[in-house]
């Protein structure tokens, strides 16, 4: 078994890590977070110093933080993963950023002599724990064989979409839906609240049929429930949007749906509720129609 090393120890990180340990996997766990860090380390868990310790005890180096400057700073920065790993180590950056971001970290991790693929995930804090996430990985098929039977200890869907930079472009087409769905599902459930419809009603009725959705399944039960606390915050939402347009720029793709659910959340960031979970987007909805789908 590959010795791991995993940095990023928050909402996804954690249960993930601790996944890791459950299948037998020797784990040394790094973050910033002592509080964090310690609940692995009492599931099991070696306590690393800092990303140069521990990919020098590592194998494979697993990271999941925050955003791509996060990423760059452990990987390339001083007492970074690089200063740390041997030759022929293997980095699985599990983080979801800007895949020109990914390509530039290959770069440096190549001269390196290590190797890395780009495996962002996808289905939030439940999936997370119980091992089911959705797994979007670019890099050399090769590495990625290498690495499969880890990444199927997190994820029950592993797939790879092409060289390095594919598993966060797909990361980022999983987002745009994700976000134009969760909008969506609060407009049609308001527009039933408003004509005197139940939207817990509207939910069963359509759940199975071809509206039916997993972000449907996940996010309705929240709004109706008023439970926003987050499995998937609306700031690190914004921060994927953020990079969708940044890449759909790049490349001269259209996002007007995109575009339109960025502002919606901007004006959740703006009234204080970007820390909330994503299904939260409703009350955009319910400010604007003074409306309640708990009513």
């Amino acid at each position: 078994m590959y010795k791991i090393g995993f940095i990023g120890i928050g909402i996804m990180g954690k249960p993930m890590s601790k996944n890791l340990l459950k299948a037998g996997y020797k784990v040394t766990a790094y973050d910033l977070n002592q509080e964090a860090l310690e609940d692995v380390v009492k599931s099991g868990a070696s306590r690393g110093e800092n990303s140069m310790q521990v990919a020098s005890v590592s194998d494979v180096v697993i990271t999941i933080l925050p955003n791509s400057p996060h990423v760059k700073e452990a990987v390339l920065g001083k007492n970074g993963v690089l200063e740390g790993a041997k030759p022929g180590t293997m980095i699985v950056d599990m983080s979801s950023i800007d895949p020109m971001a990914s390509k530039e970290i290959h770069a440096e991790v190549i001269k390196k002599g290590c190797f890395m693929i780009d495996a962002p995930v996808s289905g939030g804090e439940p999936k997370a724990i119980d091992g089911t996430l959705s797994i979007m990985c670019g890099g050399k098929k090769e590495i990625f064989e290498k690495v499969k039977d880890i990444l199927n200890v997190m994820g029950s869907a592993v797939t790879l979409c092409g060289d390095i930079g594919a598993g966060n472009t797909t990361k980022l087409a999983n987002q745009i839906i994700v976000a134009i769905n969760i909008a969506a599902v609060s407009e049609a459930l308001i527009l039933g609240q408003k004509a005197g419809v139940s939207p817990a009603a509207i939910f069963e009725a359509i759940r199975g049929g071809l509206a039916g959705s997993t972000v449907m399944d996940a996010k309705v039960p929240k709004m109706l429930k008023g439970d926003f606390d987050p499995g998937f915050r609306i700031a690190l939402h914004i921060k994927d949007l953020n990079n969708v347009i940044d890449a759909g720029h790049k490349v001269g793709a259209p996002l007007p749906l995109t575009s339109s659910v960025m502002e919606m959340m901007q004006w959740l960031r703006a009234n204080n509720k970007d820390m909330l979970d994503h299904s939260a987007i409703v009350q955009y909805y319910e400010f604007l129609s003074n409306a309640d789908v708990r009513a």
